[in-house]
């Protein structure tokens, strides 16, 4: 699936999507199950989990939620399950 939200687009993506921003994608390791998530909110719809180990693709953090790709699936994450590889 693409990483694309309406303000930033994953780099890789820029010769078929317009975005404001575009950013490289950092490899992180999930270091406790989390449910990735359409929107920064424990009540927003889950669109996946990931387990320990996976590997979520890292586009933008701010405050306590990552936004990227894993497993396939585009969503937020808990920053706290993650950590650079």
């Amino acid at each position: 699936m693409d990483a694309v939200r309406g303000d930033l687009a994953d780099v890789e993506l820029a010769d078929r999507v317009f975005a404001p921003h575009y950013a490289k994608a950092c490899a992180f390791t999930v270091i406790a199950e989390t449910a990735l998530r359409i929107a920064p909110s424990t009540e927003s719809e889950v669109v996946g989990k990931l387990g320990l180990g996976d590997q979520f693709d890292l586009l933008d953090i701010s405050g306590e939620w990552g936004w990227g790709r894993g497993s396939k699936v585009v969503g937020y994450v808990s920053a706290s399950a993650i950590k650079p590889l």
